[in-house]
């Protein structure tokens, strides 16, 4: 069994099965083969009892690959095995679904067993562009899931869209995202294209058959940000959109819909990740499984360890990628929030960092905190990488925890 000294607040589970590849994924995933998805069930089960002892989680999110591809008795041995285990229980629990993948049956299934939450993979409501992406869905597919989803007691549903894919007009991602909020679905998360490397994607830029437009991109995102708020969603992170409601905790420093699981990374927080390739942090490290189904199970049912340890980070790198993820939500870090998660002082060890965010526009830093405003959210990833930190900067900074707060977070 893992010995869990930190609080572990969520766990992500990952199936590594898909139809097909798409086109823009560098994920790990892989074509379901055989008796293999069976194997991977019993040894996802074998992994979770060795974090039997990190209790109940806050959050749970299966991710993928295509959770939703395991049939009904895979599902059922899963959940059965998570109830046994202490897992069930989760005030906010995540499964990833593939329109071509929902079935009545399945959702009711895993709604009885505590599932609160599903996020839709649609990327696209245009025939051509799901053909392009290499999507196996058609649009009339999420229109019936959604339908089915709804029917089988499903009142949070987060639906993912895709902006500045090859060959998408602004024209046809207004018309996507009128027909995505008319949906009224609770949560809305929307990425642009990234063109990452070992896919196919990247490998057709590179060739010179698609190009980025970077104007392009910056007006598709402003409608994006525009028209959902005028939807009724509020933007609570660069990408995320979520309705109000009550929220886990009473917390408004985000709406009520918004995703606690991914709160859970952007501030910092420990995880536990199982499945092939998954990863984690926990007891100050970053942790990562064999990113091969075929090893993984084979290790798991030999007793072998399936982990190995990235980095142990030290306390000042940790805090200053804390802030970086920190600063993609809307919200930025109330100061006091940060000492709480890192043990550093934000404003002694990143001061000139915000005041030069704020000199460009990026930035907004008052008494109590600093946020990205709407133009650094926009490019948060740049902004953000201002913040991080190596222990050759942290010597030469003199930066030290505060008082009373562990060495390593």
């Amino acid at each position: 069994m893992v010995v869990h000294t930190d609080s572990v607040p969520s766990l992500y589970v990952h199936v590594p099965f898909c139809a097909q590849k798409c086109e823009y994924c560098a994920f790990y995933s892989h074509a379901p083969r055989g008796e293999l998805v069976n194997r991977f069930v019993e040894s996802l089960i074998l992994e979770m009892r060795q974090h039997a002892g990190m209790g109940t989680p806050r959050t749970v999110f299966f991710g993928g690959g295509t959770p939703s591809l395991l049939n009904l008795k895979q599902w059922r041995r899963l959940l059965e095995a998570m109830e046994e285990i202490g897992l069930l229980g989760a005030p906010e629990w995540t499964v990833e679904c593939n329109p071509a993948t929902v079935s009545l049956d399945k959702a009711r299934l895993l709604r009885s067993f505590g599932v609160n939450r599903i996020s839709m993979g649609v990327q696209s409501l245009d025939e051509t562009l799901l053909e392009r992406l290499g999507r196996v869905h058609s649009r009339d597919m999420v229109f019936r899931s959604f339908d089915t989803l709804r029917e089988a007691g499903f009142d949070n549903v987060n639906l993912d869209l895709m902006f500045a894919i090859p060959g998408q007009s602004l024209d046809v991602w207004k018309s996507t995202l009128a027909e995505a909020f008319a949906l009224q679905s609770e949560h809305l998360s929307s990425y642009e294209v990234i063109y990452e490397e070992d896919t196919p994607l990247y490998a057709q830029l590179q060739a010179g058959e698609v190009a980025e437009d970077e104007d392009l991109a910056c007006a598709m995102y402003e409608e994006l940000v525009a028209g959902a708020v005028g939807a009724g969603f509020e933007q609570y992170e660069v990408a995320n959109f979520a309705r109000g409601g009550a929220s886990v905790g009473g917390d408004r420093e985000w709406p009520g819909r918004a995703c606690l699981h991914n709160i859970n990374y952007w501030r910092g927080g420990t995880f536990v990740g199982v499945g092939p390739s998954a990863c984690g942090f926990l007891n100050g490290e970053r942790i990562q499984n064999h990113s091969n189904t075929q090893l993984y199970c084979d290790a798991l049912e030999a007793g072998r360890p399936v982990m190995r340890t990235l980095d142990r980070l030290s306390p000042v790198a940790r805090a200053g990628e804390i802030a970086a993820f920190g600063l993609r939500m809307n919200a930025g870090w109330p100061f006091a929030e940060f000492q709480r998660a890192t043990g550093f002082d934000l404003q002694a060890g990143w001061g000139d960092d915000m005041a030069r965010l704020v000199a460009e526009g990026m930035g907004v830093l008052n008494g109590t905190g600093f946020r990205l405003t709407d133009h650094g959210l926009r490019f948060a990833d740049r902004a953000a990488g201002e913040f991080l930190r190596t222990d050759e900067v942290s010597v030469r900074s003199g930066q030290v925890p505060v008082e009373g707060k562990t060495k390593e977070t």
